[in-house]
């Protein structure tokens, strides 16, 4: 197993000229490379211990990353992939196109985690984000579903919280899933590709409550200084989301591949992600989180589907998602 940084410093000193610097194309959703995601300072941080160009590739939300990739197989000019969940690795694993990381990367998830495709980089539970005067909020699904409130939630197929939504129903309440959704019909707005329409649209005032994190109100309040969002407490537990990246057998540059998956789990890298992907690091940096993350709702039960769990529920519960909303 290589240690997280060997290749770094193997890297670092090989004294490589601007005129041969290497590139590392990283595929990767819309919201982490954008310049107020976590893109631009881990290319920073990356790039000042690799000497290396990193360059990212942008396709959308975590599922269309799956489906960008599944759509070039062999011939993608990405190195390396990262923002699948897993609700996506075993679908992502049965490509063939992932190559074993080598690495042990450290991590304190609230879940056991080992995979040798993928390591994790954060990670966060799903909740519906309101107004924090919103009178009488849900404390369950069922409690939503017989209220008159208003909801935004993304596409199971184009979007990783959407697809996350659908596994926190059928985890919670199993073969009563499908009631649930004839349920909360009444409640959808609208269903949005991704995160950032509903998201959008709820601080526009369309609707009472989006599907989010329970750590987005953090970002209110330590970027913007306002406390007036919060996340509602579910009874029957919340669906956690663990975020990965993984190296492609296609890589021409794996060791710089393998090196870029070791600093997603540094120090300087998980620093980053709490109050630039709004997520729990995967490793709690030695300063600990940013103070607003103490606000937030902490769920007694955590609901997670293993892999393969996950994959036979995404067909069966789109499905009944799709006959819900079409009644």
């Amino acid at each position: 197993m290589k240690p997280l940084f060997a290749v770094l410093i193997c890297l670092g000193s090989a004294g490589i000229s601007r005129a041969e610097t290497p590139v590392l194309t990283v595929l990767t959703y819309d919201g982490f490379a954008a310049e107020w995601g976590p893109g631009p300072a881990i290319e920073a941080g990356f790039e000042a211990v690799c000497a290396c160009d990193l360059r990212w590739q942008m396709a959308g939300d975590g599922a269309a990353v799956l489906a960008r990739l599944r759509l070039e197989g062999a011939g993608s000019q990405a190195d390396v992939v990262l923002g699948l969940d897993t609700a996506l690795t075993a679908a992502a694993s049965r490509t063939g196109l992932f190559a074993p990381h080598g690495l042990t990367p450290a991590h304190d998830l609230p879940v056991p985690f080992e995979d040798p495709l993928f390591v994790p980089f954060d990670w966060g539970w799903f909740a519906f984000v309101h107004a924090r005067n919103l009178p009488d909020p849900p404390t369950s699904f069922e409690a939503l579903a017989a209220s008159d409130l208003t909801i935004l939630i993304q596409d199971p197929r184009s979007s990783t919280p959407g697809l996350g939504l659908l596994l926190w129903v059928k985890a919670a309440y199993g073969d009563r899933a499908s009631e649930i959704w004839a349920g909360l019909a009444d409640n959808i707005v609208t269903v949005t590709p991704g995160w950032t329409e509903a998201y959008g649209m709820f601080l526009a005032g369309e609707a009472d409550m989006v599907l989010s994190y329970t750590t987005s109100p953090a970002y209110h309040l330590i970027a913007e200084g306002d406390d007036s969002k919060t996340a509602a407490l579910f009874t029957e537990g919340h669906y956690l989301q663990v975020e990965v990246a993984g190296m492609l057998a296609g890589s021409e540059q794996p060791d710089l591949a393998a090196a870029f998956l070791g600093y997603l789990g540094s120090e300087a890298a998980q620093t980053v992600l709490p109050t630039t992907n709004w997520m729990y690091p995967a490793q709690t940096p030695a300063a600990g989180l940013p103070e607003g993350f103490a606000t937030l709702i902490r769920p007694q039960t955590s609901l997670l589907m293993s892999p393969s769990e996950a994959e036979a529920a995404r067909g069966p519960g789109i499905a009944e998602w799709q006959a819900a909303l079409a009644r």
